[in-house]
């Protein structure tokens, strides 16, 4: 997986860095390619003014020194029709340029979201979200100043340098390269400022990433800095974090302001040395005076776009950083690779699941999961059991693909899980977590992820069956209540009944209840026990079991101890054999079952 470091890349590299982004940054805009061409020619043109203006100049100051002053108002006319065509080439440009950069930027930001949030969950588990989000927002906005930059100013200056240089040689060598020598003075600078700072610019990237992961933090958890008493600390902490990015900021300033020092140091030595040279080769009649008036509207314009070129190779370095991590998250593969073309699975699967020899493991030398097999006929339930850290999460998360497994392979209905489409797989399971995941959405929004076009009616339905309904409708907007982020609005038990009826509303063949009841009282867990119930009629079911009845009326019960099927059978045959089984029931790990109060108070304090 590509670092999300950009400071990790090498100091050497940094000037090459620079250039390889900025191809990236402009291949980017290929998708509109015709529009780019368009610019570019219009852009063409508007170089052409800008060397036109100084050379026609210098026509009409000859011509006027002359004593046939015809040819001045040719050269006026001309003059004023290059920059009526400058005029249009500006307004195509301006107008066109923003719209396209507009466009492009709402586009990758499309392309990052969606090629991040199908990255694997080990990707997620190892970037913070506040980290994610600031990549995204801070490369697309920089990416958007670079195209307009590219359109407005860079292509320009670039066509217009390379139209000069050679017009000026033409003109007189001697004054050109006194032009070639100032470019050469600004390309020098450049590189060392780069050279000197690239490192420390990283180093301030990397603290506004951890400003971000720790903001993040504070706001998803406002409930316990508030109750830590932590608020006073927390934001000591964030006014620290502001201090460090000063302080290695200021040096990298510091070096970039030096730089425009000696670059305007340079400019001024190139004018002065231009009006010496000329006056001296005037003297010996090599050069007239328009030629000399020419040159320094050569050179002031020249001027004029290396500081902007400049400014751009400043702009684009404290961008770099940034636009790395945004590539690199773009750059990071899918761990999940799909079969070109792969089939849908089909929709009249009865949803007998295969373990063949499955093993798995996040790092190659620590494997989760050994060779397990087993099979679970359609319609049936398995409850799976086990220590903590035994992998029952693990071996169910390999069924809907949060991972694929490194030997051994799972089938549904005989068909391996990797010959057919992932969206498809994922259709024909639903899971009911332990923690929910609900959405900052109204109830309904949240209960339709489970079946997007489910219409009133069937959200009703469902809610009723996962005795939801009571406590919804005594909401101040019901179904169009607002949950807060991460559900916090709501109570533990009405969390998991919504999350039971959004699995209701997916009406898939293939259920997986990842602890669905742990960390509830008794009264709640007993609603949801008989929400459960209906939810699994004629469906096969993984239940990641502690509830006793739960394990007793399972089809079958696996065993797992350090990734391994150890045991596997049904209640009384496991608690006979007196393996790992009777000794975790002898342990009491399995707890009775809920016995409902009939607390008919559905208003449960939130949690």
């Amino acid at each position: 997986m590509p670092p999300l470091l950009g400071c990790a890349e090498p100091l050497e590299g940094a000037h090459v860095s620079i250039l390889r982004i900025y191809y990236r940054v402009i291949a980017l805009l290929a998708p509109e390619k015709g529009l780019v061409i368009l610019l570019a020619l219009a852009n063409l043109s508007l170089a052409s003014v800008f060397f036109l203006e100084p050379w026609l100049f210098g026509r009409v100051v000859d011509s006027l020194a002359s004593t046939d002053r015809t040819n001045a108002w040719r050269y006026i006319a001309w003059w004023a029709g290059v920059g009526f065509a400058g005029v249009a080439a500006s307004v195509m440009v301006s107008l066109h340029s923003d719209r396209l950069a507009h466009r492009r930027r709402l586009a990758v930001i499309a392309q990052f979201f969606e090629h991040s949030i199908g990255l694997p969950l080990s990707f997620h588990g190892q970037h913070h979200t506040g980290r994610l989000l600031r990549i995204m927002h801070t490369g697309s906005s920089n990416l958007f100043s670079l195209w307009l930059g590219f359109f407005r100013d860079h292509l320009t200056t670039l066509l217009a340098i390379l139209v000069m240089i050679p017009l000026a040689m033409r003109m007189n060598w001697k004054l050109a390269l006194l032009m070639i020598l100032l470019m050469v003075s600004f390309a020098v600078f450049n590189a060392i400022a780069v050279r000197r700072t690239h490192k420390a610019q990283g180093q301030v990237e990397q603290l506004h990433h951890q400003i971000s992961e720790r903001v993040g933090d504070v706001f998803g958890n406002v409930m316990v800095v508030q109750s830590f008493s932590r608020v006073s600390a927390e934001v000591a902490e964030i006014k620290n974090l502001v201090r460090r990015v000063l302080t290695a900021q200021y040096p990298v300033l510091r070096g970039w302001a030096w730089l425009s020092v000696a670059n305007r140091a340079a400019s001024t030595l190139t004018i002065i040395a231009i009006f010496t040279l000329g006056t001296a080769l005037n003297s010996r009649g090599e050069v007239s005076v328009g030629q000399i008036v020419s040159f320094v509207g050569f050179a002031m314009m020249l001027i004029g776009r290396l500081e902007q070129f400049a400014g751009f190779i400043s702009g684009l370095f404290f961008q770099t950083h940034s636009l790395n991590d945004f590539f690199a998250v773009l750059d990071t593969p899918a761990v999940l690779q799909e079969q070109p073309g792969a089939p849908d699975l089909p929709d009249d699967i009865r949803g007998e699941v295969v373990f063949d020899d499955v093993s798995f493991g996040y790092d190659a030398s620590h494997p989760a999961l050994k060779h397990l097999s087993f099979r679970i006929p359609a319609g049936g339930t398995a409850a799976i059991v086990g220590p903590t850290g035994a992998g029952k999460t693990t071996a169910l998360s390999l069924l809907y693909r949060a991972y694929d497994p490194s030997e051994g392979r799972i089938t549904i209905d005989g068909i391996d899980i990797r010959s057919v489409s992932l969206h498809s797989l994922r259709e024909h399971i639903a899971v009911v977590f332990q923690d929910p995941g609900l959405f900052y959405r109204s109830i309904a929004d949240n209960l339709r992820v489970g079946k997007p076009d489910a219409t009133d009616e069937e959200i009703r339905a469902a809610a009723q069956a996962a005795e939801a309904h009571n406590f919804v409708v005594v909401k101040p907007e019901g179904y169009a209540t607002l949950v807060a982020e991460r559900g916090r609005s709501l109570s533990g038990g009405e969390r998991q009944r919504l999350a039971i009826a959004r699995a209701m509303l997916k009406d898939a063949p293939i259920l997986i209840l990842d602890e669905a009841t742990s960390a509830l009282d008794n009264a709640t867990e007993a609603r949801i026990q008989r929400a459960l119930n209906r939810l699994t009629e004629n469906r096969t079911t993984f239940v990641i079991a502690h509830r006793l009845s739960t394990v007793r009326n399972a089809d079958v019960i696996l065993v797992l101890k350090d990734g391994e099927l150890v045991e596997q059978g049904r209640y009384d045959e496991l608690v006979a054999r007196g393996g790992l089984f009777a000794e975790l029931e002898g342990q009491g790990r399995f707890v009775a079952d809920a016995e409902d109060e009939h607390e008919e108070s559905e208003a449960e304090e939130p949690a």
